[in-house]
């Protein structure tokens, strides 16, 4: 394969960088039970999608794996949301995914790429990711309740 194709074929599965083709409905439905973004709004993974580059896997009638880069496209990328449906896992699709999307000529050269997971590594490591070397040098502001919808408020309280 070469990296910078923007649709492959490769078994019974097509992998594209074709942003025409993803199924946001069927993204959703999975980021939105996922251990990563539980209960995240349509609206927000709609905007997410619009504003990364992204990759799917797909059969002829189905949309069966995603990831995308959160990126400037000139100095950092974001790699986020990948996920193969299940009963498509262990064929190499998000292998191929993460080639497809790092091939991309649009995060050639970039000089940082960092990503998050739970239970990835070994993936992940034959890209060339790698725990961080100076995690004392990094921060992170993290809501992970921002999609939980706000309870109601107290009612207000007069002292008498």
């Amino acid at each position: 394969m070469l990296r910078s194709q923007r649709h492959i074929r490769v078994h019974n599965y097509d992998i594209s960088l074709d942003e025409r083709r993803l199924d946001i409905q069927l993204i959703h439905s999975f980021l939105s039970q996922s251990y990563w973004s539980p209960n995240v709004p349509l609206a927000t993974v709609e905007k997410a999608v619009r504003n990364s580059i992204c990759v799917g896997a797909y059969t002829p009638t189905l949309q069966v794996g995603f990831a995308r880069m959160v990126t400037d496209r000139a100095t950092f990328g974001y790699l986020a949301d990948v996920f193969v449906l299940e009963g498509h896992r262990g064929q190499g699709l998000s292998r191929l995914m993460l080639d497809a999307l790092l091939g991309h000529s649009d995060l050639q050269g970039l000089r940082r790429l960092m990503l998050a997971t739970r239970d990835a590594h070994n993936l992940y490591e034959k890209f060339g990711f790698q725990a961080l070397k100076s995690p004392d040098r990094f921060m992170e502001k993290h809501n992970p309740n921002v999609y939980l919808k706000p309870s109601s408020p107290a009612p207000d309280c007069v002292a008498r």
